[in-house]
């Protein structure tokens, strides 16, 4: 008879729950602790419209209904499966934890209550799950398993990020047949897998080259062109299968990856203004993400006023596009008119909350700052004839408790990869000027 395998017990930090608050399923049949320093911050957090509000109100709902009449001396089950769910109370402060951290707040609080779980349980793995990277290290500096949640993380970024594939010495007689033909049956081109649905490839001869991408739906191979959006030519390959991904209509969704100027929201604005009339409103919105924690109250004026610096940058992409009119020509007068009636909106995400969004052209920039949770809210909202674009760079992350496996971006882009109605493209090259490349490159 196979001995009974040893399950482990996890000790949740308030940050886990704020992420996700389907949280405590995730652990198959392993135990889950909720300290009761946990419960008393979700408190603070039951208010407000920001998504990390919704997350405490919905966990305290779930575990509400779990405990109903119950009492939590011996804890709940969670299902089939699964462990069994407890609060545990605030314990008194070990000797070695005094000595180490002097002041009394919540981090250490939940500390004392994860080392005695530990030492009350000595033959079972204890691990305390935080999104919090310091209060890891704290907790491993006192000889407590400590761990990042999971669940939500991406297996491989490097592959994650493999969305145009090259060819060298690719057969002339394919290019030409290609530019002739537009399409080309996937199994002439004599790759060694079948590629994923609207993966992107870079096709060069001694002679010649050509861009294409992988049409599921067709099983070929499809010719991309080169295409100008609002005055605005791509400068590289990227850029290209950027613009055919924001100009397709049967791809809904769209993600753009890359480091800080290689034009990812700029495609993105000038293939909305070039397409202004196929859609009732184009909205441009990027979470606000304070720098150095510092709230926004801290800025001097209004709530416009404060918000300004951070919307700033939109604004400095439609400024480019505008220069490249003159005042009195159609195209600049067309982004001056959407702007006043209100069909060209920019604005902070959380503004966006509650308004439709169908029949909208919704790009979301700095998208890397938003959680799984957040991005499933806004693609779950859109409604018939809307198309949604998100932009980051999955190596600058703004907020404390998200990294570049665990972000909402690359969390949508690796789910929904090898989907008909989405595309990915990571642009490598910066296109700002040798300087900014350089310093992004080195720096």
């Amino acid at each position: 008879m196979a001995a009974k395998k040893q399950t482990k017990i996890f000790v949740l930090d308030t940050n886990v729950i704020l992420h996700d608050h389907t949280c405590i399923y995730q652990f198959q049949e392993n135990d889950i602790v909720i300290p009761i320093t946990v419960l008393e911050e979700l408190d603070k957090f039951k208010r407000g419209n920001d998504p990390i509000n919704f997350q405490a109100r919905e966990f305290v709902r779930e575990l509400d209904e779990l405990i109903g009449d119950h009492l939590l001396n011996g804890g709940i089950q969670l299902g089939a499966d699964k462990g069994n769910l407890s609060v545990e109370t605030g314990k008194p402060f070990p000797e070695e934890l005094k000595q180490s951290f002097r002041e009394d707040i919540p981090d250490h609080r939940i500390l004392a209550i994860a080392m005695y779980i530990a030492q009350k349980s000595p033959s079972r793995h204890c691990i305390l799950v935080t999104k919090d990277i310091n209060l890891r290290i704290k907790a491993k500096s006192l000889k407590l398993l400590a761990e990042d949640y999971y669940n939500d993380k991406v297996k491989d970024i490097q592959e994650l990020n493999k969305c145009v594939t090259e060819f060298e010495n690719f057969d002339d007689v394919l290019i030409d047949r290609l530019y002739k033909d537009n399409t080309i049956p996937v199994e002439l081109m004599g790759f060694d897998r079948t590629p994923d649905i609207n993966e992107y490839f870079i096709m060069k001869s001694a002679k010649a080259s050509v861009l294409g991408r992988y049409d599921g739906g067709l099983k070929k191979i499809v010719r991309v062109e080169k295409k100008t959006a609002y005055g605005i030519k791509p400068r590289n390959a990227e850029q290209t299968f950027s613009l055919d991904a924001l100009f397709n209509p049967e791809i809904k969704l769209v993600a753009l990856t890359g480091k800080a100027g290689t034009g990812k929201t700029l495609l993105a604005l000038a293939a909305a203004l070039e397409q202004y009339k196929s859609f009732g409103q184009i909205m441009l919105a990027r979470p606000i993400v304070a720098l150095s924690n510092r709230d926004l109250g801290f800025l001097p004026g209004d709530a416009q006023e404060k918000i300004s610096p951070y919307m700033q940058p939109l604004f400095d992409n439609l400024a480019v596009i505008k220069h490249g009119y003159n005042a009195r020509s159609m195209e600049y007068q067309k982004i001056e008119e959407l702007l006043k009636d209100e069909k060209l909106i920019i604005t902070p995400l959380a503004y966006i909350r509650g308004r439709s969004l169908s029949n909208s052209y919704f790009i979301i920039d700095e998208a890397q700052n938003l959680t799984p949770h957040e991005i499933k809210t806004i693609i779950t909202r859109a409604g018939e004839g809307t198309k949604l674009v998100f932009t980051g760079d999955l190596q600058q992350i703004d907020s404390p408790y998200l990294d570049m496996t665990s972000n909402g971006l690359a969390y949508m882009t690796e789910k929904m990869k090898n989907h008909e109605i989405f595309a990915h493209v990571n642009l490598v090259k910066g296109e700002r000027s040798y300087l900014a490349e350089l310093a992004s490159d080195l720096l």
